[in-house]
């Protein structure tokens, strides 16, 4: 196995200083341009990489900035890693995305892992309910914001959609369609986000006059396709079956209109359907899909840089011992208010 070309072999083969080429790299305008051009000439030749675990010793924080979501599969998390990578690369930094997969030990274990590698910061959504992993990875002193999730006290940043609101748009919009009796799909019961939804929706009844009877819960385990057609089988055994159907994402949607799809059930005229993200995949489906729409990439672009705000200063300059900007940096939690798209499926029948 070949030995790994280091900073000292390309001082030796241009005949410079190991500080001549921390220059050229670094601080190129310090170095004459016939030894900038040697230098480069070598590193290119050699194929020279810089160590960027050792730049990250020295300036005490890494370029890159951690996002972590519930599941990547869901489209609404990749359009808000998009608005996250976009505020990053515009200041010079870029992001490492990873997968907890609703998982709260895999959320402990990456977090662990920012830990290690010095992280810039953390844009996260917590898959943990107790709080407990937040409150481990809080004292490395590492700064993260809260993404799609309202931060509780004032230690934190956050950026979330008001779900509540969210889910009596939903709900409202089925009530006014003549519907009285509901399912909610609501995904693992745990989650905040389930819990504001349902909350909404429950708003919604009672504004109507209709008692919360009117929605039965229909908790999964996951919030992907296949847990959608879970519960659709379940809604299409029932006895009295529900004439409208509100589903806490647009994966459990769709999975809920592939199992009425496969056993007859016509939608909107036999079961109306509302999702929540109205991510693409929503208008494209074989019945277009109503869908509370939640901007998802001014959510993810807002929450890195609120993480820039606070961590303006830390790279490699003074901060205090606890890893903080020296500046202080006032907590905000941001919500933006989600919008009802209204689609095929949730239409009353002409």
């Amino acid at each position: 196995m070949e030995r790994m070309v280091g900073i000292k072999d390309v001082a030796k083969h241009a005949g410079v200083s190991v500080g001549t080429v921390s220059n050229v790299i670094n601080r190129p305008d310090m170095v004459s341009e016939e030894t900038r051009h040697r230098v480069l000439a070598v590193i290119d030749r050699l194929g020279y990489v810089r160590s960027e675990s050792a730049r990250q010793l020295r300036a005490g924080r890494s370029r890159i900035m951690a996002l972590l979501v519930l599941d990547m599969g869901n489209p609404f998390f990749v359009d808000v890693a998009r608005g996250a990578e976009r505020a990053a690369r515009e200041a010079g930094l870029r992001v490492m995305v990873c997968n907890s997969g609703q998982s709260p030990s895999e959320e402990a274990e990456y977090l662990a892992l920012f830990a290690e590698q010095r992280v810039h910061g953390v844009l996260l959504t917590p898959a943990d309910a107790t709080g407990r992993n937040i409150e481990a990875f809080r004292r490395h002193g590492i700064p993260f914001v809260l993404v799609d999730r309202v931060a509780e006290g004032a230690t934190e940043c956050s950026v979330s959609v008001d779900d509540v609101m969210g889910g009596a748009l939903a709900v409202r919009h089925l009530v006014d369609a003549g519907h009285r009796a509901i399912a909610y799909v609501s995904g693992p019961p745990g989650l905040n986000q389930v819990k504001d939804r349902r909350e909404g929706a429950l708003q919604a009844l009672a504004e109507a006059g209709l008692d919360a009877s009117a929605l039965r819960e229909l908790p999964t385990e996951r919030l992907d396709v296949a847990a959608g057609r879970d519960a659709g089988a379940r809604i299409l055994g029932l006895a009295e079956r529900p004439t409208a159907v509100f589903c806490a994402n647009d994966l459990l949607a769709l999975g809920v209109l592939q199992a009425m799809y496969a056993a007859g059930v016509r939608v909107p005229e036999d079961v109306a359907i509302v999702g929540y993200d109205d991510i693409e995949f929503a208008a494209a489906a074989v019945v277009p899909l109503t869908s509370v729409r939640q901007p998802a990439v001014t959510m993810g672009a807002m929450a890195a840089e609120l993480l820039l705000e606070e961590t303006a200063g830390t790279t490699g300059t003074a901060a205090t011992a606890e890893g903080q900007p020296a500046d202080a940096h006032e907590h905000r939690r941001v919500v933006l208010v989600p919008e009802l798209v209204v689609r095929r499926s949730s239409l009353p029948p002409r």
